[in-house]
């Protein structure tokens, strides 16, 4: 373990000279073409922020279900507040990746890699998320949530895409912590409190990631490669990558039902979550005895990750166990009745 590359890094400091200067850049019929909304809201990277805020949403709701009530204002602040911490985090990401996606088909035409937005508007506009998102956290949910929502913020951009993103094979589990904040800062919205069910959902989304990002990884290897990530099938292979892609989604199978064993979600949640864990794993089974195509299989694996954590979110919110806020009733009364 412990093998790196190294790659050139990027820092908040110095924008790219003039060739984006002004959010504007040349397309192919030589024609000046300005930033509109649209490149900043995907720079935000909308997929990301719906399926994290439909986990966040999950979280909630959970722990609302141990209150016997919905606070339907503290949601809306606390969903707010998290969807504008992390599109910072994926602001920024752009931010620091624009020379590196400049390299990748993926992603070269992305604003920032294209020159359609210039690097200081994004600093900018990524830390005014920043701070707007941590700002509600903090005076509209609580100092808990708003720490989580620094704190993930803060491994997504500094830990994972500053370092280990170019340093280190270790980087997508390690990224792990940051994608599985969002459930949890609407879990202690509610709980104030990290107990028993903030960490089974930490623990469902931190496995649930690697092995979606891997996929990718194994589908894209070439372009990571020439790119300068070391990603783990650019440095260890494709088989390796399938190892472990493996071990994570068998792992993830039970730890996915300990929300119904303990008693934090009904039957409907357990069969779903029980099929779909179960159909992971032998996807991930079949794959990794298998020694072809594997970037169809790869492409497979991904989107059904994506529809697993969908599915997964929405039915663990649907089948909530909720209960009644208990009363203390003196010892006689309750044998009387």
């Amino acid at each position: 373990m412990g093998e790196t590359i190294s790659a050139e890094k990027s820092s908040f400091a110095g924008a790219e000279g003039t060739a984006a200067a002004d959010a504007a850049v040349r397309d192919g019929s030589g024609r000046c073409r300005k930033a509109t909304w649209r490149d900043f809201i995907q720079m935000t990277k909308p997929g990301i922020l719906i399926s994290n805020t439909v986990t966040a949403f999950a979280g909630f709701w959970m722990a609302s279900g141990r209150t016997g009530a919905v606070d339907i204002p503290l949601l809306l602040y606390t969903l707010l507040g998290t969807l504008l911490v992390m599109a910072s985090g994926c602001v920024l990401n752009n931010y620091l990746d624009r020379d590196f996606d400049a390299r990748m088909e993926r992603t070269r035409n992305r604003a920032l890699a294209s020159g359609t937005v210039a690097p200081r508007t994004a600093l900018v506009y990524g830390l005014a998320l920043g701070a707007a998102g941590l700002s509600v956290l903090a005076l509209f949910v609580g100092p808990l949530a708003a720490a989580l929502g620094f704190a993930g913020w803060f491994v997504y951009v500094f830990v994972y895409t500053l370092w280990l993103k170019r340093t280190s094979v270790h980087s997508t589990a390690v990224g792990g912590i940051a994608g599985a904040m969002p459930p949890v800062i609407g879990y202690v919205a509610v709980a104030e409190r990290l107990d028993l069910g903030a960490w089974l959902l930490f623990l469902l989304l931190f496995l649930w990631q690697p092995p979606h990002f891997w996929a990718l990884g194994i589908r894209r290897r070439d372009e990571y490669r020439r790119a300068g990530y070391p990603l783990l099938p650019v440095v260890r292979g494709v088989s390796e990558t399938k190892w472990a892609i493996f071990q994570y989604t068998v792992l993830l199978a039970p730890v996915s039902l300990l929300p119904y064993l303990y008693g934090y979600a009904g039957e409907f949640y357990l069969l779903a979550a029980a099929a779909l864990g179960l159909a992971w794993a032998a996807m991930a089974t079949a794959w990794l005895r298998s020694d072809r195509e594997d970037d169809r299989w790869a492409k497979r694996m991904f989107v059904f990750s994506v529809y697993y954590l969908t599915i997964v979110s929405v039915v663990l919110a649907l089948d909530t166990t909720f209960v009644r806020e208990s009363v203390d009733v003196p010892l006689e009364l309750e044998r009387l009745s």
